[in-house]
């Protein structure tokens, strides 16, 4: 959106409903968009890196600057960073998260996210800073944890205890990969949609990562997943209304309409919104009169599974290291980008009853693959998944005249072949080659992440 467009005046409905069609984008030009966040610590005492304190996160952003990527700055403050496309932002409590840049390929992406590990990784031996991709900081509470200084966040963080419990966990010691993908047309985001709803409970079985918290282990398998299930029920969760036959476009925008604002943006300042919805906004409940640009930061404060932008973010995996996050790329673009995987995985969903896929969805942040219903189970359902996804990767290899990304399912096939995940893996090292020593296990984490997937 350009800068004149987001002051156009927000005159009717219409408005709001054509922003998603903009969205829309002809098959040559699907892209595959990878964002992915990580926890930065000192190593001399395992503590969360602060903003401003000396050698804290402003100079690993500073010290960015030097390979050519530009500020991005509130007032004072350098908060982030971009270059060519992709971006660099902090989460509240100092999740470092990459933004990817929009490529054609996951063999792009994988080269993307790994260069970006080795330039944190030696800008943190450089300082006495390690970075921990997992889905809950498995060491500190949230009052331990330094907060990043935007406004936004103050706004965020003073509204979230009156929804949830865990929403300020939430803010601040959660860590996600999430995977942008397009859609062709009202039709097209409509299947994609609802097949990314169904499926987002065995995403996140397989990627669960998330078994620490607090310095020990917390029940979970993915705690993250758990933490959102008691975050805002006006924005988060599982969206049942993506399977109406009403669904589409002018729907999604009957959802956000109803959805309280955080704030509005004006000149530089976030200003309480006074938790009005963005129709009450509409229909002049506030002194000021809303903007496109309004609509769009509105259409990103909503966090449910599966969320619908201008294309379609999967938001529903633990933080983990470089292959799990092309792995995540390579199951939503194998089962989602192929026009046969997508219609298999549309049959396969389309017998399901709505309640036994929320039903897996509760029980996922325990159970990880080995939840089920009366007639899902979730470790066969994920083998399948992945063969669909192979084979979506390879037909659209053969299509798109690149090599075959199927290589980057590899995690996947590990993990749901042995029906053990990641965490579970780590709860083992934990135990019996750790003693129960969680700073042991961390200290070795590198090591630890590689083998959790053995071929």
């Amino acid at each position: 959106m350009t800068e004149i467009e987001k002051k156009i005046a927000i005159l009717n409905k219409s408005q709001l409903i054509d922003y998603f069609v903009q969205g829309c984008t002809p098959f040559d030009d699907w892209g595959i968009g990878t964002e992915h966040e990580k926890f930065l610590y000192r190593i001399e005492n395992f503590k969360r890196l602060g903003y401003n304190t000396e050698s804290g996160i402003s100079t690993i952003l500073k010290h960015m600057q030097t390979s050519g990527w530009e500020p991005i700055m509130e007032k004072e403050f350098l908060i982030g960073l971009q270059q060519n496309g992709a971006s660099i932002t902090l989460e509240p409590g100092g999740q470092f998260e990459l933004s990817g840049k929009n490529f054609k390929t996951i063999h792009h992406t994988f080269i993307e996210t790994k260069k970006h590990f080795e330039e944190l990784r030696a800008i943190c031996q450089q300082f006495g800073f390690f970075s921990l991709p997992m889905g809950v900081d498995p060491l500190w509470k949230v009052q331990d944890i330094p907060w990043m200084p935007k406004k936004r966040y103050a706004i965020m963080k003073e509204h979230m205890p009156t929804k949830g419990n865990l929403g300020l966990e939430m803010m601040a010691n959660t860590a996600t990969i999430q995977v942008n993908l397009d859609y062709a047309s009202e039709k097209d985001m409509i299947q994609k949609m609802r097949v990314a709803q169904a499926l987002q409970p065995f995403a996140s079985a397989i990627f669960a990562n998330s078994p620490f918290s607090e310095g020990k282990p917390n029940g979970y398998l993915s705690y993250r997943t758990q933490i959102w299930n008691d975050t805002d029920p006006d924005r988060c969760g599982f969206q049942s209304f993506i399977f109406d036959e009403s669904f589409g476009f002018e729907r999604w925008v009957d959802y956000l309409l109803d959805i309280p604002m955080y704030f509005i943006y004006r000149d530089g300042e976030y200003l309480s919104a006074n938790g009005i919805t963005f129709r009450e906004f509409m229909n002049g409940k506030h002194q000021l009169s809303p903007t496109m640009e309004d609509w769009e930061i509105h259409c990103s404060t909503v966090f449910p599974d599966v969320r619908l932008k201008q294309y379609i973010e999967m938001r529903g995996a633990d933080a983990s290291c470089v292959k799990h996050i092309a792995a995540l790329s390579a199951f939503w673009v194998g089962l989602l980008y192929d026009e046969e995987s997508r219609n298999e995985a549309m049959e396969l969903i389309s017998g399901w009853d709505i309640n036994e896929i929320q039903e897996i969805r509760d029980q996922v942040p325990v159970k990880g693959l080995k939840a089920s219903s009366k007639h899902l189970d979730a470790g066969k359902i994920s083998k399948y998944l992945y063969t669909l996804a192979s084979a979506g990767l390879t037909r659209r290899a053969k299509r798109c005249g690149t090599n075959d990304e199927s290589q980057y399912l590899d995690p996947v096939r590990c993990i749901t072949n042995s029906g053990i995940t990641q965490a579970e893996r780590l709860l083992d090292c934990y135990r019996d080659d750790f003693n129960s020593d969680l700073i042991q296990l961390l200290e070795n984490w590198r090591e630890l992440q590689l083998q959790s997937c053995p071929s």
